[in-house]
């Protein structure tokens, strides 16, 4: 059966807000949940920033939902260190944590001081992170000197059961590419054609009968004036093609870019209605194209009436 998740924000809430939503999304049956995994928000309009990794333990402490994190180990994170915080998680909450790995962006990954590479070169460094963070949770004792330096690395605390790592892409080619290696697909919502296109590649690299998960951007409010203002004024800098977003440095820098966006650029690339129904009829398109699981993103502030009108409306359409 599909799950349908519940995306956690940090970029837009507080920790402790975000808590109280993954409870409301639970209760108003929710079946999963994700979070961000940021140092700075996209623009400085959404204004927060917390640590993932903290609310990560309370968010699985506070609810029976699993939990999945997107994270790009490599510049801002050490793969030693991400591999004995995802073993802790995964230990204390078993089967219920998953982390997807991707090569960052600028915008969080240059506070370190260091270069930022070209995609290739962020592309091997993912690779050799992810060899990483699998010898540890197999037990052994990690020297390691290439993109990354481990040296005498040995995990004591391991879980039973260890972490799927899903491999993050936006486009058909990293997703060919994370096919071969990784243990699953984590992508975003995107025109249907791209989005079929992107499903191919990863069965066609490799993982054919893997998991897919799909992180669905949408925008619903009382009325579609206010679903579209709200996505205006939270979303208009993330609509931009990845080789861009991943390259701005800073949120005041988002923020300029999404000066040049309009309203109607914005409704191409986010879900945006009042109509619970033509949300299900989007949402029926993607779980059509064989995800697990669906997890929703309202890019606008507005979430408690998603939450309630989505858990009457919505999610009975989707669970059965």
């Amino acid at each position: 059966m599909i799950k349908i998740g519940y995306h956690a924000s940090h970029e837009q809430f507080k920790p402790s807000t975000l808590i109280q939503l993954a409870q409301s999304a639970q209760q108003a049956g929710f079946t999963a949940g994700t979070s961000s995994d940021h140092f700075h928000p996209w623009t400085t309009q959404q204004g927060e920033c917390g640590f993932a990794w903290s609310w990560l333990g309370a968010a699985l402490q506070a609810t029976s939902l699993p939990f999945g994190v997107v994270n790009a180990p490599g510049q801002r994170y050490h793969p030693a260190i991400i591999a004995q915080a995802a073993a802790t998680l995964a230990e204390m909450f078993p089967e219920r944590f998953w982390i997807a790995v991707g090569t960052g962006q600028t915008l969080n990954e240059h506070i370190t001081g260091g270069r930022w590479p070209a995609k290739a070169e962020r592309n091997a460094r993912l690779k050799e992170c992810v060899d990483v963070i699998r010898a540890l949770w197999a037990g052994e004792t990690v020297t390691y000197r290439g993109l990354v330096t481990v040296e005498e690395a040995k995990l004591y605390t391991r879980p039973a059961i260890n972490p799927l790592i899903f491999g993050a892409a936006v486009t058909s080619k990293t997703a060919e590419w994370v096919g071969n290696w990784a243990d699953g697909l984590l992508t975003i919502s995107q025109p249907i054609d791209q989005l079929r296109e992107v499903v191919d590649a990863f069965r066609r690299g490799g993982g054919v009968g893997k998991p897919m998960y799909l992180k669905v951007q949408l925008s619903y409010g009382k009325t579609k004036e206010d679903a579209q203002q709200g996505a205006y004024e939270q979303w208009r800098a993330n609509i931009f093609p990845n080789a861009m977003l991943t390259e701005l440095r800073t949120p005041e820098q988002f923020d300029m870019a999404g000066e040049l966006v309009n309203l109607a650029e914005v409704d191409n690339m986010v879900h945006i209605s009042a109509d619970v129904h033509q949300h299900v009829a989007w949402l029926h398109e993607y779980k059509e194209l064989g995800f697990e699981l669906l997890t929703l993103h309202n890019v606008n502030l507005q979430q408690q009436r998603f939450i309630d009108d989505f858990g009457q409306h919505v999610l009975p359409a989707l669970l059965t």
